[in-house]
This record gives C-alpha cells, structure tokens and sequence, in this order.
C-alpha cells in the first residue's frame, strides 16, 4: 500500500502522523492518523470516531499521545466516511452520508460502491497494521457512532480484536433516530439486513465474545435517552450470556471532555489484553 505522508509532529516522544492512500475497498483517498510512541512497537489499538467526525479530532483533542509514550501500543484513528464523491444525499446532513459512514458495508444505489466502511476497517486497516506497522495485536474502541463500529466488528470478530470498548457508543440502532435514518439510506428498508450492524441483535443472534465488553456512559448525555439505548445493551447482554461492564458516570455529557477523564482507564483495559 501507498501510504502518503501528509504531517508529522514529535509528540511525548513519539509521533503523531497523518496519512492518506488509495483505498480499494471505498474506490476513493482515504485519510488516517496515528500515534506511534518511540521505541518498537508491537501492538496497536484502533479508534473509530462518531458523527461529523475525521481523522483528526480524537488524536487532537482526547491525549492518548501521553498515556501511550513509553508503551509498545500504537493508536490508528481513520476516518469516518469516503470523501471527494457527490452522492445523491450525501451531504445535506450532519447523520448520514460525509462524516457519517455508520461502520456498514453499504447496499443502497450509489453508496454501496463506496460506503463500505466495515470492510475497510477489517480488510484494509487491519492489514495495513500488521504490513507496514508490524503491529502482533490489534483492540478496537470508539465512541457513538464510532462505539456502535467498535462494538459490532469487535464481537463478529473476536480473532482479530484482542479487546473491545467504547465510550456512547450507539447499541441498538436499528430502534434509534441516528440508525434508522442510516441503515435506511445504507442498506435499505428491509429491517432483517439491519441485524447484522446491530450490537443487540448480534448478541441476540449468539455472536458474542468470552471476554468482556468495557463501556463507559455519561448520564448527563443528551443522547443517552432517544439515540444510545444504553439500557438495551444491559438486557441484551444479561440474556445472551455476554460479559459487559457499563460505567455510567455521574454528571458526563457526550463530548470529548467525558473521553479525556476516563481515556487512560480504557487505554490500561487494552493493553492488558496484549
């Protein structure tokens, strides 16, 4: 893979980097950063960032760069969609489309040519990992739209991701405003597609993992109530046999200022995992 390098900043004694390629599964440049701290590394972990997001605001704004000098864990943060096409729909809102990809291997007329972000987190980033990083391990985590990623690639494949968690992450989407509308213009209007990027339908359905799910949730979030379903997860977790341990913090909202306070307890949750 052509990786070009398109900024570099010493950072706590590592790297914090931009990259774009030429990706083969969305047919279109696609951009990621990463933080490598200085030294061998030998493991990695992946963030998949939610709505209107890109590859810049986590390694920006969460500090994972501190927490993760001295370890031999890398962070990857790639973006959250394809860029530079002109779909029908694609950006007159902040939920779907641009920003937006949901972590689906899109169906629809148009998208399904590109909108395949599930496979390019698994068939591209993956790869790229283990090839040009030499990383031996790979966890996964997100938050929101990008937990709801997390989440689903993480329990489906649980020979790949050696740990799985996330911060709000969007459990149930095929029953929320966010999911609806997205599995909607994605994959289409026959609701049975939808299971598959359901995290509660997938546990439903015995896809589930032995180790245990790390949550963290703000009860002050605005969305935890009509978006999240976070008690959905609880439920479903509890039935199906699925060990999850949901944090919900006292006074937290959705922003970056809850994922900065409780960033290095999910960061230590990983690298115990390698």
């Amino acid at each position: 893979m052509d990786l070009r390098l398109k900024k570099s900043h010493v950072t706590f004694e590592g790297k914090t980097q931009f990259f774009e390629h030429d990706s083969q599964v969305t047919k279109t440049p696609m951009s990621f950063s990463t933080y490598t701290p200085n030294g061998e590394v030998k493991n990695a972990i992946i963030w998949l960032s939610g709505l209107t997001c890109n590859e810049e605001n986590f390694i920006t704004k969460a500090g994972a760069q501190k927490e993760l000098s001295g370890t031999s864990t890398m962070i990857i943060c790639p973006d959250t969609s394809p860029r530079g096409l002109s779909l029908i729909g694609e950006h007159e809102a902040y939920d779907f489309g641009s920003g937006a990809g949901f972590y689906v291997n899109a169906t629809t007329e148009g998208y399904k040519d590109h909108y395949r972000m599930y496979d390019y987190i698994l068939e591209e980033i993956v790869p790229l990992l283990k090839k040009q990083f030499s990383v031996q391990k790979i966890s996964i985590m997100g938050h929101s739209m990008g937990g709801h990623g997390a989440l689903i690639l993480g329990i489906k494949n649980p020979n790949i991701f050696s740990s799985v968690s996330a911060f709000s992450p969007i459990v149930n989407p095929s029953f929320c405003p966010w999911g609806v509308k997205a599995f909607n213009g994605y994959l289409g209007e026959e609701r049975e597609s939808w299971k598959e990027y359901d995290t509660c339908e997938l546990l439903k359905n015995g896809f589930t993992r032995k180790d245990t799910l790390f949550i963290d949730q703000g009860n002050a979030d605005e969305f935890l109530k009509e978006q999240l379903l976070t008690g959905n997860l609880e439920a479903t977790a509890t039935d199906s046999g699925q060990s999850v341990n949901i944090r919900y913090q006292d006074g937290h909202d959705h922003s970056y200022y809850f994922i900065q306070t409780f960033l290095k307890d999910h960061l230590d949750f990983h690298m115990l995992s390698f």
